[in-house]
């Protein structure tokens, strides 16, 4: 890592006018602030990012929404979609795999990381049965009832 000083000038319109405003001192320029700088691999130097501000560390509150409900999730920002279906689970009481997680228009797989999608705090997912396993449920429902119902019958007559 290296660390260069910055020369910060600002330009002003006191300075096209006639002003008595002196231009700033280096001192003053060294008092504001040190950049810090980094070499990337591909041998680019650049400013360094303030590390209190990466995206990807802490809890994120995400907005769930269902087609009638939503609830608010607090989540590490470096969970996968995968994991995310776990907590839904657990409140929504559908299966994972019943799950379909979808985030700016396209459906997110399982493997795929919240941060590195561009999920931030306070983002909108919705969350939608998978319509197969809907039409899996009706078939077995209807399966179960196709059997024959072993109660007697009684004929009344008056």
């Amino acid at each position: 890592m290296m660390k260069l000083r910055s020369m910060r000038f600002s330009r002003s319109s006191s300075k096209l006018s006639s002003g008595n405003r002196a231009a700033p001192s280096e001192k003053d320029c060294r008092s504001m602030g040190e950049i810090k700088w980094e070499l990337r691999p591909g041998g680019m130097l650049v400013q360094k990012r303030d590390t209190s501000q990466n995206a990807g560390e802490g809890l994120i509150t995400i907005r769930v929404s269902t087609v009638s409900h939503w609830h608010d999730i607090s989540i590490e920002a470096t969970s996968t979609f995968g994991e995310l279906k776990m907590i839904l689970s657990l409140i929504t009481k559908m299966e994972p795999r019943e799950q379909r997680v979808l985030f700016k228009g396209r459906e997110r797989e399982d493997e795929e990381y919240l941060h590195m999608v561009g999920v931030r705090d306070k983002d909108k997912v919705l969350l939608l049965q998978d319509p197969a396993i809907k039409e899996e449920k009706k078939l077995l429902g209807l399966a179960g009832r196709s059997q024959p119902i072993n109660t007697s019958c009684r004929t009344i007559s008056v």
